[in-house]
């Protein structure tokens, strides 16, 4: 890539999704924890007076609700409960965005999406806001947690690769689709420390040279201890690891300008790069 060949100091921008490149306000989040509710009240069976301090509880503890729920016993298919919580998502709330889109294709870097969402879900999202061209690749629920069943965490990882055909961008294992088995392994997702080390190796980048985007203070905490620059978006106030406050992710060239600076040349050549994803693949 052009910014690691120039010994720019950043190489990759890493960017949550949800919450992070659109707003809270949208809604999205809330219909989400709703469908999440849902799910544990008609198809798992909790008591209802349980599933809202339940949900919240697994969500603080776990990482997210549906790590919680494995973790506790709960048997279900992956697919399932990602079909019912996010198929139902009211996603024509989520309008394109020309304003990113011009920000993103604009900066020289490598930019990758690093999401505990699905890919269901994170394709839905980035068609939605019209950026689906402007990230070489998605770390995603899939690319943590792949269905072959590694034995180890090293064999978790190392079982990674791109997909094909109209699966371009997206990171996942390979040697199995087969979503019905129960995992051997933990859920592995944002904020753990391991699931971020995995994205790491997953996209082979340099934490020290990237910088990490998300909405969730506990993410940047963690974000920051695996050694990345930290931006926390949605939030007028620094929390605890982050380097940069964004109250909009529209705001980033006024926070952090050396984005872009001395790198007004090799902007064409980035837009041109990220425009070909469909054929890039990740070492």
């Amino acid at each position: 890539m052009e910014a690691a060949a120039s010994g720019a100091k950043y190489e990759c921008l890493l960017f949550d999704m949800d919450d992070t490149l659109y707003p809270l306000s949208s809604g999205i989040n809330l219909a989400c924890r709703k469908n999440i509710q849902d799910y544990m009240l008609h198809h798992l069976r909790i008591d209802e007076s349980q599933v809202p301090e339940l949900c919240l509880e697994l969500y603080k503890e776990f990482g997210t609700t549906m790590a919680g729920l494995k973790a506790l016993g709960f048997e279900f298919d992956n697919d399932e409960f990602h079909a019912y919580v996010h198929g139902r998502l009211p996603y024509e709330t989520l309008k394109p965005d020309p304003v990113l889109r011009s920000l993103l294709l604009s900066m020289p870097q490598r930019k990758i999406i690093f999401t505990n969402a699905d890919q269901a879900h994170a394709t839905q999202v980035l068609s939605r806001l019209g950026l689906e061209d402007c990230f070489e690749g998605v770390i995603c629920f899939e690319t943590l947690n792949p269905t072959a069943l590694p034995s180890s965490e090293d064999d978790r990882i190392d079982s990674f690769t791109h997909l094909t055909d109209n699966n371009q961008g997206f990171l996942i294992n390979s040697e199995t689709d087969d979503c019905s088995k129960p995992a051997k392994l933990p859920i592995l997702c944002k904020p753990s420390i391991e699931a971020i080390e995995a994205a790491i190796r997953i996209a082979n980048i340099d934490p020290r040279k990237t910088i990490f985007f998300d909405d969730s203070p506990r993410n940047i905490a963690a974000g920051k201890a695996a050694g990345f620059n930290t931006v926390i978006v949605g939030r007028s106030a620094l929390v605890a690891g982050a380097d940069h406050a964004l109250e909009s992710i529209h705001n980033i060239k006024e926070a952090l300008p050396e984005i872009w600076e001395g790198r007004e040349d090799q902007c064409d050549s980035a837009v041109a790069s990220t425009a070909a994803v469909e054929t890039f693949v990740l070492a």
